[in-house]
Order: structure tokens, then C-alpha cells, then sequence
């Protein structure tokens, strides 16, 4: 496989309907919001969702959760020490070599990188890091957020007991309607060093594509979140014509006149004009 040639930016335009994007365990699960009241997904949800639609899509992948782990181990370590090439690596202490073959195992890794840092005794202990090629932005709402609190009962006793309990009160939190963007770009020079290669690109462009694809559950119906348009720039050279943040601002998600409550993404005006220069796949 040949290694990345030419630097890409990419940009995701995300709609929320009555879901909880990304809910907030310091806050009640509540979906996150910055001070200003616009909603976040952070870097690191959006990830684990890339992550997981590259196993769907046949790719190894060593940052498995564990209610998709499909090779049988339940934690990193585990999955590290049953890869015969870390194994000799480890051994002969040669960082180089054991970060050479991580990439070389795991997609996740040679994409996003990865810290490898595992106790072990007689002094074996592993501490490596893998910096990776893919850089993504954590997700704003192009517009503060309204949030939706739900309260919750529960009929069914959990235990047995000689009389119903009473109703036990949950609250559920969803955002009625919102708009994301988040931005992402490939670094050439970090490519190079974990061979994230062409096809890795291309594999990662349709995992962003579909990347609510089997994300569904009760915060997130499906249906409840969609990519509606998806930008991905692609240079002429290692480097780039342009910087990653003035390619980022070539996209702009605005409300319509006369619209003061969005409730449907037809009421966003959508405009991305790029240069002649630079290529730009638009997918819709």
C-alpha cells in the first residue's frame, strides 16, 4: 500500500433531532454545552464512533470497547500481549519496532496513534507512543441548544419483593434540533511514519461518511443523527496550498432569514466555496 501522498482536510455538517449526541457523566448525562450554551460532541465520542465503523468495515482495530470487542480480549494489554510482533519487540526493548509493528497490526493505532503503556514485572514494562496522522476537532453546535428534560419511571420490581415498589424516577435529557460542524485534517509527515496509507484514507472517508451507521440506542434513535453533508479537500502536495484552519473556514452554516427557531436542517444555509486549485469531494 502506498503511503498518503498529498495532505487532506475533511469537514462534517451533523444533524440532531430529539437525541442526546454526546451526554455529560459530570452533568447529570445531560448533552454537553460550553458556557455559551452550544452543544459539543467531544473529539474523543467521535472517535470511538470512527473506531467502530472501521470494524464494521473488516479493519483491525486495537481500542475496541467492550461491548464490540471482536477478538475475544477485554482490555489493552491483553490484546497486546497475544500480538507475537509487540511481543519480540518488547523483549529486545526497541521502541522503533514495537510502534512499527502496532501500526502495521491496528488501523485505530497508525490513524489516531496510541500511548502503549503497560505494567509488567522484572522491570518489562512497555511505554511507547504513537503519534498519529488524523487529527480531529470536537463538534459545536452552530447555534446555542435547547434541551429537553424527560421524567422517567420504572414498573418492574428489580428484585423480589412481597409488594411493587414504588415507580423509581429517572430523568432523560435530548436536544430537540441542532446543527454540528467538526473539522478534521491528514498530516503526510505523520503518514509516513505509521503508514497510513491511500486505501487507510479511503477507508476512514467512509467511516466518517456512515459514521452513525449501528450507533443507534434509547439516547439515539435511530435516524436521530445524520451527516448531511460532508466535505473532504484534498492538496496537491505533502504539505498543502493552504493551511488546515483556512480551509476549515471555507465552510459556512448559517441560519436563514426569517428563521428563529430551527427545527429541520432545511432551514440552514449550507455554503462552502472552495479555491480552483484545491479538489473537494462533496457528498450529500
Amino acid at each position: 500500500m502506498a503511503v498518503l501522498s498529498k495532505k487532506i482536510d475533511f469537514a462534517l455538517v451533523i444533524a440532531v433531532k430529539h437525541a442526546n449526541p454526546n451526554g455529560d457523566p459530570l452533568n447529570g448525562n445531560r448533552p454537553r454545552e460550553t458556557y455559551n450554551g452550544n452543544g459539543e460532541i467531544s473529539d474523543v465520542c467521535l472517535k470511538r464512533k470512527i473506531r467502530n465503523r472501521m470494524m464494521d468495515l473488516g479493519a483491525k482495530v486495537f481500542v475496541q470497547s467492550d461491548d464490540r470487542a471482536n477478538d475475544g480480549f477485554r482490555s489493552l494489554k491483553e490484546r497486546a500481549e497475544n500480538c507475537q510482533a509487540l511481543v519480540e519487540a518488547g523483549k529486545k526493548k526497541d521502541k522503533e519496532a514495537y510502534a512499527k509493528a502496532a501500526c502495521e497490526e491496528w488501523l485505530d493505532v497508525r490513524s489516531f496513534g496510541q500511548v502503549f503503556a503497560f505494567k509488567g514485572g522484572n522491570d518489562n514494562g512497555v511505554s511507547v507512543g504513537v503519534r498519529g496522522p488524523v487529527s480531529i476537532h470536537p463538534a459545536f453546535s452552530v447555534d446555542p441548544i435547547i434541551i429537553d428534560s424527560l421524567q422517567i419511571t420504572k414498573s418492574v420490581n428489580s428484585e423480589p419483593a412481597d409488594k411493587k415498589s414504588s415507580d423509581t424516577m429517572g430523568t432523560k435529557h435530548r436536544v430537540g434540533f441542532g446543527v454540528y460542524t467538526t473539522f478534521g485534517s491528514i498530516n503526510c509527515q505523520l503518514a509516513e511514519k505509521t503508514g497510513f496509507s491511500d486505501e487507510d484514507a479511503e477507508l476512514l472517508k467512509e467511516a466518517l461518511k456512515t459514521i452513525f451507521e449501528n450507533d443507534a440506542s434509547s439516547a439515539r434513535p435511530e435516524g436521530s443523527m445524520e451527516v448531511v453533508k460532508m466535505y473532504w479537500w484534498e492538496h496537491n502536495c505533502k504539505s498543502g496550498q493552504y493551511p488546515s484552519a483556512k480551509v476549515h473556514r471555507l465552510l459556512h452554516v448559517s441560519l436563514k432569514n426569517g428563521v428563529d427557531n430551527p427545527r429541520d436542517i432545511d432551514d440552514y444555509e449550507i455554503t462552502c466555496e472552495s479555491p480552483s486549485d484545491l479538489k473537494v469531494e462533496i457528498y450529500d
